[in-house]
């Protein structure tokens, strides 16, 4: 079954923010809620660092025949460091090799991600916003988290109007129509020949030479 792009783009960024990033932090995943648990289990996990689809922000037509259709999207990176003395070494970092400090973590996730395209159809990932997520102080640990915006394209094809997307091998982004027993579509004729007819000037309506290109495997 083939991958839907949103996903590919995700794991990509993971995969390569792990390899980046290395021990500056202790895991890096795909978001799952994680910074709205508990507040202690939240700070256990840090350094971290999380991805994320923010949607699609506009989809605009290629071309006037409308059949293909380029979507403006946006990811974002969350990214999280803790520190045992105060909440300027949070993001400053300090002496120890875990106090890596979040304001590190933002340099190194625009470092490995600016201008990227991670082997995918869309458009080098753009550098964007960067927000402010938390900032907390319980007794002497302090924890910063902050999300980094990248924003890239892609381009998608469109159904003709009225009808359904036609049977497709496996592996091809189409086959979750007939895996999940979905109406289809009509497969596309295969295509047996193409003629190709001549006209001298001045023209007089009839050809006058003419070739025949043939599908080989037609008997």
């Amino acid at each position: 079954m083939s991958t839907p792009i949103i996903t590919a783009v995700e794991l990509a960024m993971v995969a390569r923010l792990r390899l980046g990033l290395g021990k500056m932090v202790k895991s890096v995943e795909t978001y799952g809620g994680e910074l709205d648990e508990d507040t202690d289990e939240v700070i256990r996990r840090f350094p971290a660092a999380w991805v994320t689809f923010g949607g699609v922000r506009d989809t605009q037509a290629t071309s006037t025949r409308q059949e293909k259709w380029r979507a403006e999207a946006l990811f974002a990176v969350m990214v999280g460091a803790r520190s045992v003395r105060n909440e300027q070494a949070a993001r400053h970092g300090g002496p120890a090799l875990h106090e890596v400090g979040s304001n590190t973590l933002i340099y190194a996730v625009r470092r490995l991600l600016s201008q990227q395209d991670l082997g995918l159809p869309m458009r080098h990932l753009a550098p964007g916003k960067i927000r402010t997520l938390r900032h907390v102080l319980l007794g002497r640990e302090a924890f910063s988290c902050f999300a980094l915006e990248f924003h890239t394209a892609w381009v998608e094809d469109v159904l003709p109007n009225g009808e359904f997307a036609p049977p497709v091998p496996d592996g091809e982004p189409d086959d979750i129509f007939e895996r999940y027993q979905a109406q289809l579509g009509v497969a596309p004729a295969d295509w047996l020949r193409t003629g190709l007819s001549y006209h001298l000037q001045p023209d007089d309506g009839n050809a006058d030479a003419q070739d025949v290109i043939t599908n080989r495997s037609v008997p």
